[in-house]
């Protein structure tokens, strides 16, 4: 999966909007729980990982950021699971997302490509892939828009990588038992909730 035509964008969009609202018991105008969305395409049942993003539209703060790395379900219900997750980032539990916040925030989607594996910390390209890094039976990962949003050079990903997201030493990265996967990233948005 390349690119997706924007028709199949706009209705993951959707669906993740309407997911968040559904979880957050928001109503349409005819009092119904808005939480479903249209027909499928054949492409978003395909296998795929993805994570969802609220960012503020103001300030571009961060409000909540889940994602699934492994493709095991299609893609639309990953969407969907990672909306309603999204409000539950642990991250922001002492200031949850509510209803009246969303009209100020923005969201996207990053659908994942496969990881891939890679011979170490510098064999990926920083602006372009997300990288994923085991150490020691812990995980984590950053998007490729970290290091394009923060401007942080290879080695500050890295040590916020292991330090943020590992909860390991900041040089933990160095150690030769680390072992990196990176992988592509198809981006939606951000486009305002």
């Amino acid at each position: 999966m390349n690119e997706l035509p924007a028709e199949v964008c706009e209705q993951l969009l959707e669906l993740a909007r309407r997911e968040v609202r559904g979880a957050l018991g928001v109503m349409d105008a005819a009092g119904v729980c808005v939480g479903h969305v249209g027909p499928v395409y054949d492409v978003l049942r395909r296998p795929a990982g993805c994570f969802v993003s609220l960012h503020t539209l103001r300030t571009g703060a961060l409000r909540g950021c889940v994602g699934k790395m492994t493709a095991d379900r299609p893609l639309v219900d990953t969407v969907g699971s990672m909306a309603r997750s999204v409000l539950a980032d642990p991250r922001f539990m002492d200031h949850p997302i509510t209803a009246d916040e969303l009209p100020g925030l923005v969201i996207e989607i990053s659908i994942l490509g496969p990881l891939r594996s890679i011979d170490g910390p510098e064999a990926f390209d920083l602006f372009n892939e997300g990288i994923y890094m085991t150490l020691d039976q812990r995980r984590g990962c950053f998007l490729p828009q970290v290091a394009r949003e923060t401007g942080w050079n290879r080695q500050q990903l890295l040590s916020r990588l292991c330090s943020e997201k590992l909860g390991l030493p900041a040089d933990a990265w160095q150690d030769p038992h680390a072992r990196f996967e990176a992988f592509s990233v198809i981006l939606i948005g951000p486009k305002p909730f």
